[in-house]
């Protein structure tokens, strides 16, 4: 079931967190930012990860760490943008509607082999990715929704505010 709240999505009770990014992110921009904040590892993570393997747009990279609470706490970092430019002065491009459907297709296999329970994102690719949550929505419908798990949509953010997310 998929259920559209309105809160801050870093005090979400969702055993996943899922959100966009960049194939080579520097985690610096909107969620990526507000994640890595709340989570360094995360992003250390993945730049060693980087370095060891080639990953492409449409893939998702998977942390889980411990939070300040002491609870295990997974990321879905879905691969929505490629680079545009090359080296270091390489920057994420846009997302694109191809990319969202590969990942969300993958983050689907992956949230039923893993027995996941609930699942928590944005309006995925539509910030910083700028896509239209019209093109999104249906992509995220058709590949979550399936699961007969809660899918959690954070509509609109506000800070400090922990949704209803009438998970139990």
């Amino acid at each position: 079931m998929i259920r559209e709240v309105s809160g801050d999505i870093l005090l979400s009770k969702a055993q996943v967190i899922a959100h966009g990014i960049a194939v080579q992110e520097h985690f610096d921009h909107g969620l990526a930012l507000a994640l890595r904040e709340r989570w360094p590892a995360m992003a250390r993570d993945y730049r060693h990860t980087q370095h060891g393997r080639h990953m492409n747009a449409g893939e998702v990279w998977t942390w889980a760490g411990v939070d300040n609470a002491g609870q295990t706490r997974s990321i879905a970092n879905l691969l929505t943008q490629n680079m545009v430019g090359e080296g270091p002065s390489a920057r994420p491009g846009k997302a694109t509607v191809e990319n969202v459907h590969h990942a969300l297709k993958s983050l689907a296999r992956q949230l039923q082999a893993g027995g996941v329970r609930s699942v928590a994102l944005p309006r995925l690719a539509t910030g910083v990715g700028g896509l239209d949550w019209d093109d999104v929505k249906p992509l995220i419908e058709q590949h979550l929704g399936p699961l007969g798990i809660p899918v959690i949509v954070y509509e609109t953010y506000r800070k400090d505010v922990a949704a209803d997310e009438r998970l139990n």
